[in-house]
């Protein structure tokens, strides 16, 4: 077991907090400045608001459309992940349980949805969408989402399969269980570390994608959260108590959704580093 000596913890300890400090800073100046008033921002961008007042929230939330953005988001990031947990689980499964030909070529034509970019091929993806008439829908933005997720999901629960035994599964299927059942109440609920890791990256960047929107949708009743903020910005740039108070909204499901499920984040990227 690798032990570390008190001066290594002391330097280690303030190297993390330095760290914690120089990702928190901007995230805190934000937030503070969303209380304050245009002056109070210039003149005193550091300091605390002198009054606790939450009109710049109200205001930028009926001026940035943020309720019918933030519903949007909601429905095409819970779509998105469950189609992309779903689809992964299961084509995971299959890739580690069974045998078959063209199984190791299916797995690294999975894989190549890594090592390609989904930006590159915009410009197929659209005419795709134009040609099923999936273009400024939610729907269509939602396949996107899901067909460009399956690639890292598959990699990452294939790993957690292949390390589950294989005396739980044989035992039930000799009590007469279906491979449907032994896939549903065995493999992935001990696959659960790896699915909330693989839900919570996703989920982040679906949120917080830019691009997609920005090319599929064109109705502003279809807008997603940072396509809101973005289109918000261009017609408040010089409003910045607005602006930031816009951006604040925008990552609090980020961090709360991360607060909930942090033990578990760790423990499964703990769990597959051990695997």
């Amino acid at each position: 077991m690798l032990r570390i000596s008190l001066p290594a913890k002391i330097i280690l300890f303030i190297v993390l907090v330095v760290y914690v400090l120089v990702i928190a800073t901007p995230f805190g100046t934000l937030f503070v400045n969303s209380f304050k008033s245009m002056s109070q921002i210039y003149l005193k961008p550091f300091e605390l608001p002198s009054t606790l007042s939450f009109d710049n929230y109200v205001r930028a939330w009926e001026r940035a459309n943020m309720g019918q953005a933030y519903l949007n988001s909601i429905l095409i990031t819970i779509s998105s992940l469950a189609g992309i947990l779903l689809v992964s689980s299961m084509l995971a499964y299959v890739l580690s349980r069974y045998n078959f030909k063209f199984r190791r070529f299916l797995f690294i034509y999975i894989l190549m949805g890594l090592a390609l970019p989904a930006r590159l091929a915009v410009i197929p993806i659209y005419v795709m969408l134009n040609q099923f008439g999936l273009t400024d829908t939610r729907i269509g933005l939602i396949i996107v989402y899901i067909s460009t997720g399956i690639s890292f999901a598959t990699f990452i629960l294939k790993r957690f399969m292949d390390e589950l035994p294989l005396a739980i599964e044989e035992s039930a299927r000799i009590d007469g269980a279906s491979p449907w059942t032994i896939f549903w109440k065995i493999a992935l609920p001990l696959t659960k570390p790896a699915l909330v890791v693989v839900g919570l990256v996703n989920f982040v960047n679906i949120w917080n994608d830019f691009f997609f929107p920005l090319i599929i949708i064109t109705s502003r009743s279809k807008e997603t959260v940072p396509l809101a903020i973005s289109m918000f910005f261009g017609e408040y740039s010089n409003q910045w108590h607005l602006i930031t108070a816009a951006l604040s909204m925008s990552i609090v499901p980020i961090m709360l959704i991360f607060f909930i499920f942090s033990k578990q984040f760790i423990g499964g990227i703990t769990q597959g580093a051990i695997k």
